[in-house]
């Protein structure tokens, strides 16, 4: 009984990782930017694209994809944000959802005249391939290398935006951008430079998602729901609580599929459904 518990609950945290690196750009961007973009697995998608062009086309490994990942999707979302949504950070949340869904929509399409509809293979090198066995169990070696990856990113993001003078300035631009301005605050440049940062972690998020859940072109849908789980859960702008919901939702998930296959994705519901009524703003809500 102990075995197979274990292996859920690693399987579990491992997919919880993935939904963390898919989600805490949109936690950063929404939370401490207010602006809705339901877009945010797009960006995903170009992340694991760039993987997919890099690997196949021109014969790079897949770890050093990554970077380029996590690069291409945040200049990408560079030219998004200064042509189209920097006009719409004072609209109303209605017109943000529909410039941001309706590119989506134009993002399934685009990548499905380019790669097609089918599931995109990656080969993974070696040394991430397999697994490594601790007290009887197996533990898949990429499976260890996501939440690695996941938990040093939740670090270093925990660092960046509450204890350095950026994380600082990304705040007051805010929460008041006629005082940030007045203090010489760059508050285009700032929330560039956030939108980006928050867009680059869904295109790392993407291209490490292609080993665990595959890529085609509706996976700016797909996984968009899991994405708002996640952060509806974990309180908007909080890095931490992103973690811990996205940890809680992963285990939920596969345990939920595991145990109880009949009921489908219906558990992860059940628990957003249940925090929110005893949280309505999440769990680590930013006040």
């Amino acid at each position: 009984m102990i075995g197979p518990f274990l292996g859920v609950l690693f399987d579990g945290i491992a997919y919880g990782m993935l939904l963390f690196l898919l989600s805490v750009g949109l936690s950063v961007t929404l939370g401490m930017m207010n602006f809705v973009n339901l877009a945010h697995c797009a960006f995903a998608m170009v992340g694991g694209y760039t993987t997919v062009t890099l690997m196949h086309v021109f014969g790079w490994p897949f770890v050093w994809t990554l970077p380029m990942a996590f690069l291409t999707a945040a200049a990408v979302s560079v030219i998004f944000e200064r042509t189209l949504y920097r006009p719409l950070y004072r609209a109303s949340e209605l017109d943000q959802v529909l410039l941001t869904i309706g590119i989506a929509f134009v993002s399934v399409a685009v990548a499905a005249w380019f790669f097609g509809t089918v599931q995109q293979p990656i080969q993974m090198p070696p040394y991430l391939r397999g697994s490594v066995s601790a007290f009887g169990i197996s533990f898949g070696v990429y499976r260890l290398f996501l939440i690695a990856v996941a938990l040093a990113i939740a670090l270093l993001l925990i660092v960046t935006l509450e204890f350095t003078r950026f994380g600082a300035t990304v705040r007051a631009s805010v929460d008041n951008q006629r005082m940030a301005r007045g203090l010489g605050i760059d508050v285009d440049r700032t929330f560039a430079i956030t939108f980006a940062l928050g867009s680059g972690l869904a295109g790392l998020g993407g291209a490490l998602a292609i080993e665990i859940v595959g890529l085609d072109p509706s996976f700016a849908f797909t996984y968009l729901v899991y994405v708002l789980i996640v952060v509806a859960v974990g309180g908007l702008g909080s890095i931490g609580g992103s973690l811990i919901a996205a940890t809680l939702i992963g285990i939920s998930d596969v345990a939920g599929k595991y145990y109880v296959p009949e009921t489908g994705a219906f558990l992860i519901y059940l628990v957003m459904i249940v925090v929110l009524m005893w949280r309505p703003a999440g769990l680590f809500a930013r006040r």
